[in-house]
């Protein structure tokens, strides 16, 4: 248990999580992934039943018909193309982004962790696992994008150009490609709206929401509660640089 000066001291304390580098990525990923969703699901559905046509086709004409709605997710897919570009270089040749994707990497404490976590939410484990910089599920989200990114630029990029891939990859047909773009779109929408929003803004610690996407910052609190080994690093950290030598 931690005294209630910890505590008060926890609470006005502030970390710097995450570079500005790092967040312009991620605000570039977020909108991108957000204008594709919100202009696919309506340009799917007016490809379906009759009934489905009805609405979509409703719904893109209220909002500048289908010549605009196609623009604005053509522009959404090169704007994820290239921040998916942007990452990868960053990953590759700033020591920073080494250095995130190492802290990213699967570790055999991330399967101890879910194990240790399964059963404190089912009441058969009084505390929950210390985690380090990301959790188990905060990597699950970051490989989810991965993979997210290789199927619908891949099967995008068949939509994009059909006679190209016609001619060099037959057997990979427009429909084909319709179906996966479609389905992986409509799992990256439920992991977004659904998984990623319920662990970063609507869990009761973080309800309203979380402005770390914005600022990159975090207080010593919510530190203690989501990532005490982090913070037990970093506290250790500040506290030697401040000692006088």
């Amino acid at each position: 248990m931690r005294s209630s000066r910890d505590k008060k001291t926890t609470e006005t304390e502030s970390f710097q999580r995450f570079s500005l580098h790092f967040r312009i990525q991620h605000i570039v990923l977020f909108l991108s992934v957000i204008a594709l969703i919100l202009t696919g699901i309506p340009l799917w559905f007016s490809l379906g039943t009759p009934g489905d046509i009805r609405w979509s086709q409703d719904t893109i004409r209220a909002l500048g018909g289908i010549t605009i709605y196609r623009q604005i997710h053509l522009i959404a897919a090169i704007a994820l193309i290239m921040v998916s570009l942007w990452h990868l270089t960053y990953l590759i040749f700033v020591r920073e982004g080494r250095r995130e994707f190492a802290e990213l990497l699967p570790r055999w404490k991330d399967f101890t962790d879910l194990g240790q976590n399964s059963l404190y939410f089912l009441g058969l484990r009084k505390v929950k696992p210390r985690f380090d910089r990301y959790t188990y599920y905060e990597k699950f989200d970051y490989w989810a994008v991965y993979w997210g990114c290789v199927i619908m630029i891949g099967t995008g990029t068949v939509l994009w150009f059909p006679e190209i891939t016609e001619r060099y990859l037959p057997w990979l047909t427009y429909t084909l490609a319709v179906e996966i773009h479609a389905d992986e779109a409509v799992l990256a929408a439920v992991a977004l709206f659904v998984w990623h929003f319920y662990n970063v803004h609507f869990k009761p610690s973080r309800f309203p929401g979380s402005l770390s996407w914005w600022h990159g910052r975090t207080t010593g609190e919510e530190m203690m509660n989501d990532h005490p080994m982090e913070y037990e690093k970093l506290a250790k950290k500040s506290k030697s640089k401040n000692e006088p030598h």
